[in-house]
């Protein structure tokens, strides 16, 4: 052992706790699915069925979910220990990819502030890129990377001068920190580029004269009236170039490139991973850095030791040669007090990737992640073990970015034809065949045999941005779930496929995400189906002094009490639990069932699903409606009616319940019901208030209320007949 380690690991203490759990859990599952059966036999109905259905699939979930709870493992690196095994003109080339898609969704200015926080990065500049993939290929976002090249000149010597930690200009100047004499000087010329860019994207062109640089004027002139986001030529424009162009202070700039990529009808796979593999290629052409960083626009660093923390694992002389990829966790940085929407995801964040890394590594959750670049460009059998230390971080020779030649082979790696018969997308790369594209390429690469870690250093590595706009939350959950759903019925499936090319634990890590959607089965069942028995007297739970009722109460109490602790341990909060565990029933009535028909719809041909890109766009009244934990509804979606009819059926069955019970007694017979539809009831207080107290822009709309009503009217009548 290296007497200054760059890395340790140790288990986690909970994991014995867990394991034991599981153990006591999975008998009580076993006993209700044995009085399941039983009943089935000797008392059918379809009661009897839809119970077990619904309790079959929720145990079948929490089965997969226990696969990340068996040895969950805690990280720690020691960057401080890096010059005592290597030198800092021997770290390797560092390629960081800013992904963004849309100006008036995504905009520039953000953009920007993610791209110049990883420019000034502590790391050797003449060994850092900076690639911006603009899927949308717009000029507004290129005229703010030039106007932001310009800007680098000055804050990355600040930042470094006075040893900055905040190094997004938008986060540092918003605070009130900054005391260093520069510092208003600096800001002045932020806030002067900030207004320059708003401006532009306010008219949705560039004009000439705000352009000084011959070489950057005649890059747009290729926004022709014929260029549309969904019909371009490839652009690639090297915007700051390390050999050439220096800061302030005499000191290199690091590379800034953009790269949106040739796009017209032929592209059959419009998603964030074609860009992906075209800046690949372009970055190849360019730098050609052994490690590969993806961020999205929206995540700014918030450490700028986070390179050299990913270099304590390539760098470890006992690194595994098929370490592939180091992810930090995805946080932000504007979730209200009490995390309205469950948004922060800390199991997600923390709970799952502390339990993968302790078995064969975690998964790529689409920014954070730093990759080797060999990884993927094939599996270690075809391409062998790498010593990065020795590779390569320049493949131009004494040429310059800028060259003709050099670009024009970029720009040919960049075009829309160059995969066609090639492996892009199907064994090299960002895989192709689900709309969860970082999840897939990370399950098909550890298939192979490429390893992961987790790292999660004090001070979060990167911060962004969550939804504001319930719409916009369940929108990108249904576009998620559908992803998983197309993993379940490829050829990699990760019960099928990963069963014989993984770890079966590991297997079982990605099953729980692609089983995701299946929890409508059972949430759906348990928001209407008990309801509408107890709106008509009729008792489908055992009775309190029943033999049984002890079981049905010890699954659902320890499996909330278990979840509180898992959220606890995660870092999370009592309130932020409740409210997280409030979002997964809204999801289960909204985004998972609407995922599976979507899912089914596309399979048959009859439906595409689009990549929509979530709004970034900060608007000021919806964002004090987000601090106050108002959800926010205000718009029609077929989304909010589904929510709303389970929220209406379950207080209409509360309160009839209530009163049948009030006027002739059966407490016991129908006290599980009861509390199941008070449940309801206590969850859904977001919706009646919205339905019926507030009259801001995001209450639910008037005729999202009245079809609710109407359809729960319907659903009521009907049910007399079936009970």
């Amino acid at each position: 052992m290296l007497e200054a380690p760059l890395n340790t690991r140790k288990p986690s203490p909970e994991r014995w706790f867990n394991r034991a759990y599981t153990i006591v859990y999975t008998a009580a599952i076993f006993a209700l699915v044995y009085r399941h059966c039983y009943n089935l036999v000797y008392h059918p109905s379809f009661t009897t069925i839809f119970l077990l259905l619904a309790d079959v699939v929720l145990a079948l979930v929490w089965a997969t979910w226990q696969a990340y709870l068996l040895n969950p493992i805690q990280r720690k690196v020691f960057p401080e220990n890096l010059p005592k095994v290597v030198k800092e003109s021997d770290y390797p080339g560092l390629d960081v990819v800013v992904c963004t898609a849309d100006p008036f969704r995504e905009p520039p200015v953000r953009v920007i502030n993610t791209a110049l926080s990883v420019m000034a990065y502590e790391y050797p500049t003449e060994k850092l890129s900076v690639y911006v993939s603009d899927d949308g290929g717009s000029q507004l976002t290129l005229f703010a990377f030039m106007e932001a090249a310009k800007f680098a000149k000055h804050w990355l010597p600040y930042c470094r001068k006075y040893d900055i930690m905040d190094r997004s200009p938008e986060v540092y100047f918003g605070s009130d920190s900054f005391f260093f004499p520069e510092a208003y000087q600096i800001k002045v010329m932020y806030e002067t580029m900030k207004a320059k860019i708003e401006k532009v994207v306010d008219t949705g062109t560039v004009s000439p004269n705000l352009i000084t640089d011959e070489r950057w004027l005649k890059a747009l002139d290729k926004w022709t009236p014929t260029f549309t986001p969904q019909n371009h030529p490839a652009v690639v424009e090297v915007l700051l170039e390390s050999n050439e162009d220096k800061d302030i202070t005499g000191h290199p700039l690091p590379n800034l490139i953009y790269v949106s990529r040739e796009k017209n009808k032929s592209v059959h796979h419009n998603f964030k991973g074609g860009a992906l593999n075209s800046v690949i290629r372009v970055s190849a052409t360019l730098t050609d850095a052994p490690i590969f960083l993806v961020l999205d626009c929206d995540m700014y660093s918030n450490n700028p030791k986070t390179a050299l923390y990913t270099l304590c694992h390539y760098l470890d002389p006992k690194v595994d040669p098929n370490l592939a990829l180091v992810q930090f966790p995805q946080c932000f940085h504007d979730i209200n007090k009490v995390d309205t929407y469950g948004a922060e995801h800390l199991p997600e964040i923390r709970t799952i990737p502390m339990g993968m890394d302790g078995i064969c590594g975690t998964m790529f959750i689409g920014s954070g992640g730093f990759f080797k670049r060999q990884a993927l460009l094939g599996s270690p059998a075809s391409i062998g073990p790498s010593n990065i230390k020795e590779a390569k971080t320049h493949c131009l020779g004494n040429k310059s970015m800028k060259s003709d030649d050099i670009l024009a082979v970029a720009h040919r790696v960049a075009g829309c034809q160059y995969e066609e018969n090639t492996k892009w997308g199907l064994e090299m790369g960002f895989r192709y065949g689900s709309l969860v594209e970082d999840i897939y390429t990370s399950f098909r690469l550890q298939c192979q045999g490429w390893t992961s870690v987790f790292c999660d250093p004090e001070r979060p590595s990167f911060l962004g941005n969550s939804p504001m706009a319930l719409s916009d939350l369940l929108l990108q959950s249904k576009r998620w779930f559908v992803g998983f759903l197309e993993m379940v019925t490829s050829k990699h499936n990760p019960i099928t496929y990963g069963f014989k090319y993984m770890n079966p634990i590991h297997a079982l890590c990605y099953a729980h995400y692609n089983f995701r959607p299946f929890w409508a089965i059972p949430i759906v069942i348990y928001a209407f189906l008990p309801q509408l028995a107890l709106i008509n007297s009729y008792s489908i739970f055992p009775k309190v002094s029943d033999t049984w009722f002890p079981l049905y109460a010890f699954l659902f109490l320890g499996a909330y009490a278990k979840s509180l602790f898992e959220f606890l341990v995660a870092g999370g909060t009592f309130v932020k639990w409740r409210n997280s565990t409030r979002m997964w029933l809204a999801l289960g009535c909204s985004s998972y069932p609407f995922s599976m028909v979507d899912w089914v719809l596309k399979s048959l041909g009859l439906s595409t699903m689009e990549f929509n890109v979530t709004s970034k766009v900060l608007d000021d009244d919806l964002k004090k409606r987000y601090e106050a934990g108002l959800f926010e509804f205000g718009v029609e979606s077929p989304l909010f009616l589904t929510i709303s009819i389970a929220a209406v059926v379950n207080l209409l069955a509360f309160l009839m319940g209530a009163i049948h019970v009030l006027k002739n007694g059966g407490f016991e017979e129908l006290f599980a019901q009861l509390f199941i539809a008070g449940f309801g009831v206590i969850n859904s207080w977001p919706i009646y208030e919205a339905m019926l107290l507030r009259s801001d822009k995001g209450k639910m709309p008037m005729m999202t209320t009245l079809k609710a009503l109407g359809v729960a009217s319907v659903v009521y009548s009907v049910s007399s007949l079936a009970f």
